[in-house]
């Protein structure tokens, strides 16, 4: 009896150490689109081997952020390798509102740009040992709903196009017949800065090239309404909302569960 109990204690001690080693990996990826060096990460858990399903991460218009690390992190512990992207260049991280709108709108401007680098990363994810390369996806928020959109407009293989009050709008509509998997937009329903407007004419855009698409509306919820991270302001439209980020995640995880 004592033998039994002394082997299961150890190993409870070896599963206890086991466990403790294995954790949820972030490396710093320094990569190019062109002559100019983007800094992303690269998240996944060390305890899975073998490949699994990729999901590349466009953030909003801050650049990578904590907000970012943390959705890459919730999508390493669903089982699939995370790579966030960096749209802007390594060490361009606005810090105001008025920087990041500067930023950002140099990339509405130049959308062949944004497809570079949007490109740039999806490369730097699949090119990796631990994704399979046939099961792909993209995520985009606020300003990261561009080049998600536009990488999927390309005909990039994504199987899914994920945007949390996301830029939607293309000055090629045409483009939208390429897109091959999913688009799901995750919208506030009160958004003055992708209005309503912006949504009917995103929908139709979609439903006239033949696309399986999908817009769900949150009630109330303003622009930006999952971030929590950086500053609010409820007068320019831009508010976190706890109900509509929870929902909206479910909303992305259930898609993603389903198809990759």
């Amino acid at each position: 009896m004592r033998t039994k109990l002394l082997l299961a204690a150890l190993c409870g001690i070896v599963f206890a150490a086991s466990s403790a080693q294995a954790a949820i990996k972030s490396q710093v990826v320094e990569y190019k689109a062109g002559d100019t060096t983007l800094e992303g990460w690269l998240v996944y858990d060390d305890a899975v081997s073998g490949e699994r399903p990729g999901v590349v991460v466009f953030p909003a218009w801050w650049g990578p952020s904590a907000q970012d690390k943390d959705v890459a992190e919730r999508l390493a512990k669903a089982g699939y390798v995370a790579f966030v992207a960096d749209m802007y260049g390594k060490g361009v991280r606005p810090d105001t509102i008025p920087a990041a709108a500067a930023e950002s709108g140099k990339y509405y401007k130049d959308r062949p740009l944004v497809l570079a680098r949007a490109q740039a990363a999806l490369d730097q994810l699949s090119n990796s040992p631990r994704v399979d390369g046939g099961k792909l996806a993209a995520l985009g928020y606020c300003f990261g709903g561009m080049p998600a959109l536009d990488l999927a407009r390309s005909g990039a293989p994504l199987a899914d196009v994920i945007v949390f009050h996301g830029s939607l709008g293309t000055p090629n509509p045409e483009s939208d017949k390429n897109i091959k998997g999913h688009v799901l937009a995750l919208h506030g329903a009160a958004d003055p800065i992708v209005n309503a407007e912006a949504v009917a004419k995103f929908e139709k855009e979609l439903t006239d090239a033949g696309v399986d698409w999908q817009v769900v509306l949150y009630g109330g919820a303003l622009h930006a309404f999952t971030d929590h991270v950086h500053v609010q302001a409820p007068d320019h439209g831009i508010k976190y909302d706890a109900e509509a980020d929870k929902r909206s995640w479910q909303a992305a995880s259930d898609l993603l569960k389903s198809t990759l």
